[in-house]
């Protein structure tokens, strides 16, 4: 079982980022939202990979699911406008 500090604290450590929050209860699947400057001009593939890459072999064995909503600083900055936060 594994607990979303230790993903959120990989993540943070592997990739330059302004937010990071992931999210989940059963210790094997996960949702996260993670926002990063080295998201830009990049495909959401790509932003995905970037943050895959951070967790290595956890993903697919001991993470079993982490679906991710990225965003670089200025999107972020939007949606969180949108929503009122």
């Amino acid at each position: 079982m594994f607990e979303a500090t230790e993903i959120t604290r990989l993540i943070q450590q592997g990739l330059p980022c302004e937010f990071v929050q992931i999210q989940g209860d059963d210790g094997v699947h996960f949702t996260g939202v993670v926002v990063s400057a080295e998201f830009a001009g990049k495909p959401k593939v790509r932003q995905h990979q970037a943050v895959y890459a951070t967790l290595g072999p956890l993903m697919g064995n001991e993470i079993h699911a982490l679906q991710l909503q990225t965003y670089t600083p200025e999107q972020w900055a939007t949606v969180r406008q949108e929503l009122g936060l």
